[in-house]
């Protein structure tokens, strides 16, 4: 069977169990079973099939995923994120729409709790868009703002998805999380530059309303309360790997032990709360562990099948720059996500991409942290990008899924701007990873 056969006939199976209702884990695994047994030899192909299962879920590098969950789930269960968004409002004064301005900052804050951009657009969308609309925000500034912050829990560690990209394609994940905080602060910044400028030239789509004015002990007591103990969270995850003080496992068990702490500290740890961070936890890492171990076996249908190979010859043999391919690579991967689930992307497509990148000469990282960019504007891009759903789903009445599109374009260009300075000047993402100690 030629290998652009097979691959179509993969992903063509896949995505009919998926379009049928199937679970993504579960699509991948039964197309795995099947292709598995008739390449390799019926029974001898299973077994194989469940060795690579065993080995793909018993990796050490995959700790960070469970425990980057628990941080978020304990996190998001002690109620500690409103606080920190209390503090933040209290600084923001009569900045020009302060409230989207809040909204961006509260992604950021609440992508280092997390790392899970829907849940994020989630919990933004329900808190901060009836306060916006009770204001007199327009629709473009009380939805946009949150729709493009939300992808934030992508850009900022931890980022479960970083991990999960880094364990599928087999490079560092301590080096993909380092190199994704640049990008990240420069989309949050790209963002609130936006929000003031579009709100100081069109005054009535964010108005301006009467603010309490806080003192300055009242403020430096809120950041000493509620932002400090954040920024240590985050200096026992992303510090330590910085410094080559841990493994990305290891600041991920810290990590989690210091949320727990800090919850004990602001007298919310329960064991309510312990129960169901842990089960909520579990249930989240089973499903991903299931698609990572579908993951590895694709690709060892695709090495033995010889279509990883013929790939990478077909691509180096193209008439293009290639950083033109690199840019064909994204254009495919922005368009699937605006159909398909961001696992079930990067399961299809990294198997695929890594090695065309790797034979092309350029840095994996580089290109795992502009795959990452790419699948976040997918998440939000017109006219099914989930976290568009997402949004409908928690505005008030009366929101059409036309305000949604219309409120992302504007952060979506934000992105693309992030994103093309990414791909022509690959400092931006590659400088703190080559500062990083190795331990």
């Amino acid at each position: 069977m030629e290998w652009q056969i097979l691959l179509l006939l993969f992903f063509g199976s896949v995505l009919i169990l998926m379009a049928a209702g199937m679970p993504v884990a579960f699509s991948f695994l039964t197309a795995n079973v099947v292709f598995m047994y008739l390449y390799w030899g019926g029974s001898a192909g299973l077994g194989q099939l469940l060795e690579s299962l065993f080995a793909a879920v018993g990796s050490f590098t995959l700790l960070p995923i469970p425990l980057f969950l628990l941080m978020g789930e304990v996190m998001f269960r002690s109620g500690i994120a409103p606080h920190m968004m209390d503090v933040l409002d209290k600084w923001l004064g009569r900045l020009p729409g302060r409230l989207g301005l809040l909204a961006v900052g509260g992604g950021t804050i609440f992508a280092t709790l997390s790392g899970a951009s829907m849940a994020s657009v989630a919990m933004l969308g329900s808190v901060l868009v009836p306060e916006m609309e009770r204001r007199g925000y327009k629709k473009p500034m009380s939805l946009g703002p949150i729709l493009g912050s939300g992808g934030l829990a992508i850009m900022i560690p931890p980022s479960g998805l970083a991990v999960l990209l880094g364990a599928v394609a087999e490079i560092s994940v301590g080096r993909i999380l380092i190199a994704i905080i640049v990008p990240g602060i420069l989309m949050a910044v790209l963002y609130a530059t936006y929000i003031i400028l579009r709100c100081q030239l069109q005054p009535s789509i964010a108005p301006a309303y009467e603010v309490v004015t806080a003192s300055w002990s009242e403020r430096l007591l809120g950041i000493l309360r509620y932002v400090l103990p954040l920024g240590f969270i985050f200096f026992l995850v992303v510090g330590l790997i910085f410094l080559g003080i841990a493994t990305p496992s290891e600041a991920a068990a810290t990590g989690a032990l210091g949320t727990f702490i800090l919850a004990a500290v602001y007298k919310r740890l329960n064991w309510t709360l312990v129960k169901e961070s842990i089960m909520s936890t579990v249930r989240v890492t089973v499903m991903v562990f299931m698609i990572i171990a579908g993951a590895t076996a694709f690709s060892q249908i695709v090495a033995f099948s010889g279509a990883s190979r013929a790939l990478v010859n077909f691509t180096l043999g193209l008439p293009f720059e290639p950083l033109f391919i690199v840019g064909a690579v994204l254009v495919v991967s922005l368009f699937l996500g605006m159909f398909i689930n961001l696992a079930a992307i990067l399961m299809l497509t990294i198997p695929l991409f890594v090695p065309v990148i790797i034979a092309l000469g350029f840095d994996p990282i580089w290109f795992a942290v502009i795959f990452l960019l790419t699948l976040e504007m997918g998440a939000t891009s017109p006219p099914f990008g989930l976290a568009l759903f997402v949004m409908k789903g928690v505005a008030p009445p009366g929101t059409t899924m036309g305000d949604c599109y219309k409120a992302a374009l504007p952060f979506l260009g934000c992105d693309l701007i992030v994103l093309l300075a990414l791909l022509f000047y690959e400092p931006l993402v590659l400088w703190l990873p080559h500062l990083m100690r190795s331990i």
